[in-house]
């Protein structure tokens, strides 16, 4: 049986410049509680610790996020994403097993598997729920993948989450994918964005080749083009008591809609928290945009490098 998470108020911060707000969260924990969705996961878009002026500030801490979370929560399991560099097992971790996170997601640049060791070894030696998570898989060779997954399951994982962060992937890709990935012996899941208009198709694809989670937002509210939509997903292929039709109507999460921003970083495979960065910069320095995006994707920048893409376009104003 899938199992299906809904990533709606963790991906989809981004879409709200991280202002998830108390109210929403209640909405959303009685909304998943309801529908019976067995895993919601909380925070900012970057994860825990991920607050601050150069990623965007939270309006509500990560303990405040998963005390309330916690509050009204009965039923589904909570899950975080940690971002090692970023997210520290002192100050972030500790106080989110205090409060209670059923599930702690372990993520890294598709090649850098190696960072997540001592936060995912750490969490199994408490007796945690840890996955590992891979960001940008777009971007991997195959065989490289494969070795990495492998790491992460050498770690302690139970679980290691694909991402197709860049919304790149095609359905005979993530076939291949998940085909190779299967053969390690770890349980695999998926993770898509839609920038292609391929987020249901890749789901689907990935579940047929042995993907045994699949993340999903309602209404696809998440980073750049969005996510999985939850209500397609879980009604093209249900699994369990899963019935988030009778409640989605009362939530108020915007779908979001393909531009050609969106377009561009999936074919350059940028990943999706670029978005805003490249058109301020693109009309600040009144470059063009798909040129702009080209050099991005050939200069291979990867989330966390934001702040470069105003340098890049500053000095392709000089060269005009």
């Amino acid at each position: 049986m899938v199992e299906y998470h809904d990533l709606t108020i963790r991906d989809g911060c981004h879409a709200i410049s991280h202002k998830l707000t108390a109210d929403m969260i209640k909405k959303h924990c009685l909304f998943v509680e309801k529908s019976k969705i067995p895993v919601m996961e909380i925070g900012h878009g970057n994860g825990l610790g991920a607050s601050s002026i150069l990623i965007g500030r939270a309006a509500l801490s990560d303990v405040e996020m998963i005390s309330l979370a916690k509050s009204y929560l009965k039923n589904t399991k909570l899950s975080v994403h940690v971002i090692p560099g970023i997210a520290t097992i002192e100050r972030d971790i500790e106080p989110a097993i205090k409060l209670g996170v059923d599930i702690f997601r372990i993520a890294s640049h598709c090649t850098e598997a190696s960072i997540t060791k001592s936060h995912i070894e750490y969490l199994a030696s408490k007796g945690k729920t840890v996955y590992g998570a891979l960001m940008m898989c777009a971007t991997c060779p195959l065989d490289v993948l494969v070795s990495e997954v492998e790491k992460i399951k050498s770690y302690g994982a139970s679980a290691v989450i694909i991402m197709d962060s860049t919304g790149s992937f095609f359905p005979k890709q993530v076939e291949e994918c998940f085909k190779r990935l299967s053969q390690i012996g770890i349980k695999l899941g998926f993770h898509a964005h839609n920038n292609m208009g391929m987020a249901v198709a890749n789901s689907l694809i990935a579940i047929q080749n042995g993907a045994e989670i699949i993340d999903a937002t309602v209404h696809g509210f998440g980073a750049g083009a969005g996510n999985t939509p939850l209500e397609v997903i879980t009604t093209i292929h249900p699994s369990g008591d899963i019935n988030v039709l009778e409640e989605i109507e009362d939530l108020e999460y915007k779908t979001p809609i393909t531009k050609t921003i969106n377009i561009l970083t999936a074919k350059y495979k940028l990943h999706s928290v670029f978005e805003q960065k490249i058109l301020e910069s693109a009309q600040k320095y009144k470059v063009p945009l798909a040129k702009l995006v080209e050099e991005l994707g050939n200069r291979k920048l990867v989330a966390g490098q934001e702040d470069l893409v105003r340098v890049i376009a500053a000095q392709m104003s000089e060269q005009l």
